[in-house]
């Protein structure tokens, strides 16, 4: 069993100085430009990922970001919920929203190990394909989460795959575990056009709060690494 999930091992310990991946050593990071997915990517992304989706049953997403604050679709039902086998962090450097290709924020993606908790959106059949392809647009418009359905634990009891959005790790903006100086450095000087990575953590961790599910660790990241 993993006891530090989110740790890298020692295969994957970085040397004194890293560029960019897992244990970066300096700010601003080489990750390149990147690229956007065409229309046709996207659209055959989400096609791979309902392949197992009869379309007829309501969809369950699981929200462990920003999502939980701003859906940005309509729902009909929200629960907390959990999912094992997955842990949240700051692994995903962000070129546009949470930054720049030449200082590039950070947003939270889903890592493997441990568990978390978060809110499952229920979305209508009827609806669901169409509200997934401007999800698609805003979550995947980079191609670097892997789509996966994660078995999801609800707060009443009942269990549910949900579709999440899971770190690939085979991209060169998956940051891994970085150390507080670059996460001191992300909120001070990266800037997207949705805002700082430190407004991003603030609001995931209010809502994380008020919905009864705080989040100890990434409350303590924002602690040591943010403005006071």
């Amino acid at each position: 069993m993993d006891r530090h999930p989110d740790r890298p091992t020692a295969s994957e310990t970085p040397p004194a100085s890293v560029s960019s991946g897992p244990g970066c050593t300096q700010y601003p990071p080489d990750i390149g430009l990147g690229r956007h997915l065409t229309q046709e990517e996207l659209s055959s992304s989400l096609d791979a990922a309902l392949t197992g989706w009869d379309g007829r049953q309501d969809l369950w997403i699981f929200a462990y970001g920003s999502l939980i604050w701003n859906p940005g679709l309509p729902v009909e039902e929200s629960q907390r919920a959990r999912v094992y086998g997955y842990h949240r962090g700051l692994y995903l450097w962000s070129r546009v929203n949470r930054g720049t290709p030449e200082q590039p924020g950070l947003v939270l993606a889903l890592d493997r190990g441990g568990s978390c908790a978060g809110v499952a959106l229920r979305l209508s059949a009827a609806k669901a394909r169409t509200e997934l392809e401007t999800l698609w647009y805003r979550e995947m418009a980079m191609g670097s989460y892997r789509p996966a359905w994660l078995n999801c634990v609800l707060a009443d009891g009942r269990t549910a795959p949900a579709l999440a959005f899971v770190m690939r790790r085979d991209v060169k903006s998956y940051a891994g575990r970085l150390p507080d100086e670059i996460i001191r450095k992300v909120f001070d000087q990266a800037q997207g056009r949705y805002g700082t990575t430190q407004d991003y953590v603030a609001r995931t961790v209010k809502a994380l709060r008020e919905a009864g599910m705080p989040d100890p660790a990434l409350e303590a990241v924002l602690h040591r690494c943010g403005a006071h």
